[in-house]
């Protein structure tokens, strides 16, 4: 009989493999296959592949949703609004040289991490047998409405 511990995301079966965290985000960072690191983990700019193209693992289990672009957003506005108080105070330049130089530094640079971000996350997703990532645990699904059974 396997022991299970329930968490916040699941529950993680003591018979399940352990996988390796930083290894993988780090891979997924790299936008490669957390699994075997070979492999794209995009098909895109940030679509995630169902699928490794080169150990097949099953990708399409990511719950990213909006934290990509949150942490994004987090560590571009703290880097640049510390440069801009740097600079305001340093060299105390006129606005329309802010404008010309924050303008496409912040533009670059949230897209530079945005996929990144995306993919560190989806292999913490795996690594920790997140979400559908996790073989043990039931189907994910839409939740039926209790409304709509009513009426029915």
């Amino acid at each position: 009989m396997t022991q299970s511990t329930p968490t916040s995301y699941g529950t993680v079966t003591e018979d399940l493999p352990a996988r390796p965290i930083w290894p993988a985000v780090l891979r997924g960072a790299k936008a490669k296959c957390p699994a075997c690191g070979i492999g794209s983990l995009f098909e895109g700019y940030l679509t995630v592949r169902d699928h490794c193209p080169a150990c097949g693992e099953a990708l399409h289990h990511h719950r990213a949703d909006d934290a990509p672009p949150y942490f994004t957003i987090v560590i571009v506005g703290h880097v640049i609004v510390s440069l801009v108080l740097s600079v305001e105070v340093a060299f105390h330049p006129p606005f329309w040289v802010h404008g010309l130089l924050w303008g496409p530094l912040t533009l670059i640079s949230s897209l530079a991490l945005l996929r990144p971000i995306k993919g560190a996350l989806v292999a913490y997703q795996w690594a920790l047998y997140m979400h559908g990532f996790d073989p043990n645990a039931p189907p994910e699904g839409p939740v039926p409405d209790p409304a709509l059974e009513a009426r029915q």
